[in-house]
């Protein structure tokens, strides 16, 4: 049965509330907070359909459930999010409780919930959840298979070669001039017979890991050929931008999530991805520093982005030679053109009702990135 804390004092059916919830696998707890941060009640609720039912209703006797603050709603608290959007309750995302008021008033499970829904109260947590209910989360899904499978086929493929390179002389024979596929094909067909002597162990082993790679690789290839067709599905305008591809466009798909319009500007979709500058000015010193946080993931697929416009890409090429020029170093230039790309991934995430989207064949312009570099040129030379 589910435990349940009533703190004292009258409730009207008519006073607006803030629900804050704690998640976790078997149990998720609650509070519900009255507009004046009063508790009146706590309870737990099992992780299940009907537990997320009794929920809502519980947090309804307390009055009109004006937002529920959830933390963890992209894990414990998924289906629960859920569960709740259905229902037609304003879910707001709540991030961890701060390390230093954990110090100071303790940490339970509800003095989490409570914090969630003090946190969305007080304004200080106000971000939409992913939906997770469209095409950017199956690729999401494919996608963490994709990179176990992909982590998998690197371990095996470097287990072969340190095999071959301690391997007696008759096997490193066999594999002597080969790389890449050819080798693994080679120590997929070998025969090693009986086990009798360190040579065909070695071949046992190598046969193994041989077949195990190109397992992996086929499963790498056919994730890939779904891949391909969900994310051209999702952003056809964003896989047509130069040097952005399947991978890259769907790591920043994932992380704009299938409902990309809660991020209310290519600002904060910068700042998500870690690639807006954060303001470091003191006195008479007017700079910026590097922004560490945000999705580094997404950060990083900005950088292949850049990397591959820097080589093959004309105008961007020009823009370095410019900058170069100026005397800006290959980091700072290279931050500029992360934050340009940001903002011009994020017109094809999220094209704007009243707006045209973008053509496909849009460039990187040197003097639009230009107008931006001074938020970024003065930025801390780490990347």
């Amino acid at each position: 049965m589910p435990s349940m804390q009533q703190v004292g004092g009258s409730v009207s059916e008519d006073q607006d509330v803030t629900v804050g919830v704690d998640t976790h696998k078997d149990v998720h707890v609650a509070a519900v907070l009255d507009q004046t941060g009063r508790v009146l009640a706590t309870r737990n609720f099992p992780t299940t359909m009907r537990g997320y039912a009794q929920l809502a209703t519980w947090a309804e006797s307390f009055g009109t459930v004006a937002k529920v603050g959830l933390e963890g709603s992209g894990s414990y608290g998924a289906g629960l999010l859920r569960f709740l959007t259905d229902y037609g309750l304003t879910v707001v995302e709540v991030d961890r409780p701060d390390r230093s008021t954990r110090r100071r008033i303790g940490k339970t499970d509800t003095i989490d919930a409570e914090s969630a829904a003090r946190a969305v109260l007080s304004g200080r947590a106000t971000g939409t959840p992913k939906t997770r209910d469209a095409h950017v989360e199956m690729i999401r899904a494919l996608r963490v298979a994709r990179r176990g499978a992909m982590k998998a086929r690197i371990q095996a493929g470097g287990q072969v070669e340190s095999l071959i390179v301690s391997a007696p002389e008759p096997v490193r024979q066999l594999v002597r001039g080969l790389a890449g596929k050819k080798r693994i094909r080679v120590c997929a067909a070998l025969r090693p017979g009986t086990v009798s002597d360190p040579a065909t162990a070695t071949k046992l082993a190598l046969r193994s890991l041989a077949r195990r790679w190109l397992a992996l690789q086929a499963e790498i290839d056919d994730l890939d050929s779904h891949l391909a067709a969900l994310v051209t599905a999702a952003a056809p305008y964003l896989v047509a931008l130069p040097g952005v591809g399947i991978d890259t466009a769907g790591q920043l798909l994932v992380t704009a999530g299938d409902n990309p319009h809660r991020l209310h500007s290519e600002r904060a979709f910068a700042r998500l991805c870690g690639v807006a500058p954060i303001p470091a000015s003191s006195g008479r010193t007017d700079r910026h520093r590097l922004h560490r946080g945000g999705d580094r993931e997404a950060n990083r697929a900005l950088w292949r982005i850049t990397l591959v416009r820097m080589r093959c890409h004309q105008p961007t090429k020009d823009y370095v030679t410019r900058r170069t020029a100026e005397g800006k170093t290959k980091t700072e230039i290279m931050r500029c053109l992360k934050r340009y790309i940001a903002r011009e991934a994020f017109t094809h995430l999220a094209p704007r009702p009243t707006e045209q989207a973008p053509w496909p064949g849009a460039t990187t312009d040197g003097r639009r990135v230009h107008r931006h570099d001074r938020d970024t040129a003065n930025t801390s030379r780490r990347r």
